[in-house]
């Protein structure tokens, strides 16, 4: 007599349905930057600033990931190669 071979069915775990057409955002950073300490300069970096804000943000596409600004009166730019470093994956 021969034995019969038992089959057990396992049901598929259902699959989450990915929409391939959904745009993602494209994470945008900006670098603002004066050489100056004078008047003229502080007030370009504060528009530097806004614009850059704004105009990422009005974007749909695009989500602000953060804004670097470097007033660079100290001839160094080591602090916000670091905040790019850490924010970015290089």
């Amino acid at each position: 007599m021969q034995q019969q071979a038992q089959v057990k069915v396992i049901k598929a775990n259902q699959i989450k349905k990915v929409n391939y057409d959904e745009k993602r955002k494209t994470r945008v950073a900006a670098y603002c930057r004066v050489s100056t300490d004078g008047d003229e300069q502080l007030n370009s970096f504060a528009y530097q600033k806004a614009y850059y804000k704004d105009r990422i943000e009005s974007n749909p596409d695009w989500t602000l990931v953060d804004l670097y600004a470097d007033e660079a009166i100290t001839g160094t730019k080591a602090d916000i190669v670091e905040k790019v470093e850490s924010t970015f994956s290089f």
